[in-house]
């Protein structure tokens, strides 16, 4: 049996920026204060929400060594150090871990289309560089490739691999996942409408980009689960989903950092290629946000003005 890395919801934190596209410390320490006031479980730094494919290995180690001092152990701080190549994988390995991570998440290598062996390898040769836990993270959608159950067997056998993000949406696979590496690979949910049914196949918890949002209730979601009411657990689960398919209207991360700047966070634009959501989509997505009262109606941000759906009923409260 392995050591569980944490249990809960994990935050895949955005990474603010500056107008001049620079990393934004004092609002990224902001937000990590935030996320520990409002019950975060864990935090994970430069991983796909946080823009880990444009940020310098400079910027990623400096972000991963501010949250470690910001954190003081409060919650884990997991750092993002994928790569389709593998020596730089393993080397950002090794700085993240001099830089203090208490975990690493290790993402498929994209656009390569590694076979399951040359998966295997990579993981295994990134595992090796490092004494730190090792979350792998599993999003076909993104990298164009999938660990298969066999896969995760056998890579479940490296000590220091211990859990999996699974974003295939594949309830199949993770129920076969379950079953193959009990004990030797905790499980987390890679997708925020997921978490409840996760759950339920014995995962530890979510990996989330709803907690950037809410980080109470997208705990709660977990807690509620774990202290034996599912009932609750699975009336937030469906409360949130219209809010989490909004925060998917584009590629993830430019909805949540889109709507976080609405709600009156300075985090930046996304670096390019990702940039701002077009008029229609934005327009939908502070429609959903005034719905859950996370933005005021009548509010304006930028060319458009907020207005609450007709008949959304009473909004949701929040904690800010």
């Amino acid at each position: 049996m392995k050591n569980t890395i944490f249990k809960g919801v994990g935050t895949a934190l955005v990474t603010p920026m500056k107008k001049d596209g620079s990393v934004n410390f004092q609002v990224f320490g902001e937000l990590l204060e935030r996320q520990i006031k409002e019950n975060a479980d864990a935090v994970i730094i430069a991983g796909t929400t946080g823009e880990g494919s444009t940020l310098t290995d400079e910027e990623h180690i400096e972000l991963v060594k501010y949250a470690v001092k910001k954190v003081k152990g409060r919650l884990p701080v997991i750092a993002g150090a994928g790569s389709n190549n593998t020596r730089h994988a393993a080397e950002l390995s090794k700085q993240c871990e001099r830089a203090g991570a208490d975990a690493l998440l290790h993402v498929t290598p994209y656009y390569n289309k590694a076979s399951q062996e040359g998966l295997y390898l990579h993981f295994t040769e990134c595992a090796r560089c490092t004494k730190l836990p090792i979350i792998l993270y599993n999003v076909p959608s993104r990298t164009g490739v999938n660990i298969f159950p066999a896969t995760y067997k056998r890579l479940s056998q490296v000590d220091n691999i211990v859990a999996v993000k699974e974003a295939s949406g594949n309830f199949s696979q993770m129920a076969k996942i379950a079953a193959l590496c009990q004990g030797d690979l905790d499980i987390y949910s890679g997708n925020d409408d997921q978490i409840t049914s996760a759950l339920a196949l014995g995962a530890k918890g979510v990996i989330s980009v709803l907690s950037n949002i809410i980080p109470e209730d997208t705990h709660k979601i977990c807690y509620e689960y774990f202290r034996g009411n599912s009932g609750e657990s699975d009336n937030l689960q469906l409360r949130y989903l219209e809010l989490i398919e909004a925060l998917f209207l584009d590629v993830n991360p430019i909805p949540v950092k889109q709507a976080m700047r609405a709600m009156g966070f300075e985090t930046g634009p996304c670096r390019l290629p990702l940039c701002d959501m077009d008029i229609t989509m934005a327009e939908k997505m502070y429609t959903v946000l005034c719905k859950y009262g996370l933005l005021e109606e009548g509010m304006k941000i930028g060319s458009v003005t907020v207005h609450r759906p007709y008949n959304s009923g009473v909004p949701l409260t929040r904690n800010m």
